[in-house]
């Protein structure tokens, strides 16, 4: 039986919901696709939102030869198959689906085919293409951020499920939503597979659908609903709470989830290499460098051995003492940029490389701070507008309550620490 995620798959721009700013009216995307001159191009965003058949309704529209290869599967054999039957057609597209998965001899034989412009190059990838793809691939490539379905969209693929079944003379009345939005988090697919779920479990030409009764035949039917594998992105965030919550002994047994499933070591060990200054900071400087050594011991090992070295930092990552502190100072910074905009730089902390830069006052009464006692002068470091403005907050872990005592001692008043 076809899926209603793959029987509800849009077809043309216009029946495609969501990604309004790639592909609405004028938009960026648009205008490529209907000038029939698109450059390859990575699609990057979480799973579920229409990656995979933007690709496609592109294919279409352009009326182009398609080809898909999914990397999880694939290697450089296939890339060279498709490349050699692609020679052989006009204006090819390849679809590479989890792009970042190919490692860099497989991204290196798309190369020499992008350039020439025998393939048109499509890739999707749910990770940061900037560390997950090759340089020289990435440079030939448009990026394109989408982004995950918001409530609106999530209520038009309800409406289209339901004009589906009613089509195939089944009434599907949703009384509430809520739990159909909390379990997809987002994903069209999962929100279909919930739905699709629901109406055949259920049974009957009538069909009324309640967050109790979404959550029980989910919850009964786990290893159905997930059939696609995209409970991948619930197992790491188990991990990453189960890590922040300090507890090892929930991080440790997502790890092993993870591991049996396959899951690319590298990934694991990326996600702890950000948790380890998000989430802990400089409540224990060390966490970012055992998570570097544990990145690139990885790297270098592999499985089955890297297992071990990635079950130390997650474990020692879990007992740490935990502070968001210097996350929140760059949200908190960010913010006021955002607010203010540029704001020029103070005149006395400008570079004064030439003599008309001196003259105009560009470095003027600047104090060098190892000209002072304790290496440390008293002067505004912020633009106009800002002075006094505090965006590190340190935690309350015996070091940053060190880190704070310092502040106060130096900067007195000014900041409020």
């Amino acid at each position: 039986m076809t899926p209603l995620a793959e029987i509800l798959r849009p077809q043309t721009l216009d029946e495609y919901i969501g990604q309004q700013h790639l592909i609405g009216p004028g938009a960026v995307l648009r205008t490529l696709i209907e000038s029939g001159n698109i450059p390859s191009m990575i699609f990057w965003g979480p799973p579920g939102i229409g990656k995979t058949t933007l690709a496609m309704i592109i294919s279409h529209t352009l009326q182009r030869p398609f080809h898909t290869l999914s990397a999880i599967s694939s290697g450089v054999k296939e890339v060279r198959d498709v490349i050699n039957q692609a020679q052989q057609e006009e204006g090819a597209i390849l679809f590479i689906d989890e792009i970042h998965r190919f490692n860099k001899a497989q991204q290196d034989s798309l190369l020499g085919a992008v350039e020439r412009g025998t393939i048109t190059l499509i890739g999707a990838t749910t990770e940061n293409p900037s560390f997950e793809v090759i340089s020289a691939l990435l440079s030939r490539c448009q990026v394109y951020v989408l982004k995950e379905f918001d409530e609106s969209d999530m209520k038009k693929l309800i409406d289209s499920a339901v004009r589906h079944y009613a089509g195939q003379g089944i009434t599907v009345e949703v009384r509430e939503a809520d739990a159909l939005m909390r379990i997809s988090g987002g994903d069209a697919r999962k929100l279909l597979n919930a739905i699709e779920l629901v109406v055949n479990r259920t049974g009957t030409k009538q069909v009324i659908i309640d967050n109790r009764h979404t959550t029980d035949v989910i919850q009964q039917n786990l290893a159905f609903y997930d059939k696609q594998g995209e409970m991948h992105y619930d197992i790491i965030s188990a991990f990453i709470k189960s890590m922040r919550g300090s507890d090892p002994n929930g991080a440790v047994y997502w790890l092993a989830r993870m591991i049996a499933g396959g899951e690319d070591p590298l990934f694991i060990a990326r996600r702890m290499l950000i948790f380890a200054s998000e989430d802990i900071g400089n409540a224990n400087p060390n966490a970012l460098l055992l998570a570097n050594a544990t990145f690139d011991a990885v790297s270098k090992i592999g499985y089955p051995e890297c297992r071990i070295n990635l079950s130390q930092c997650a474990c020692y990552l879990a007992c740490s003492a935990k502070s968001n502190a210097t996350y929140m100072a760059l949200e908190n910074a960010q913010a006021a940029v955002k607010r203010w905009g540029d704001l020029p730089v103070p005149l006395h902390i400008r570079n004064a490389p030439t003599k008309l830069m001196k003259d105009m006052g560009y470095g003027d009464g600047y104090k060098y701070a190892h000209d002072y006692e304790g290496n440390f002068a008293l002067q505004e470091y912020l633009p106009q507008g800002l002075e006094g403005s505090r965006f590190y907050e340190p935690g309350n872990t015996p070091r940053e309550q060190d880190t704070r005592n310092s502040l106060r001692a130096r900067w007195g008043s000014k900041y409020g620490y």
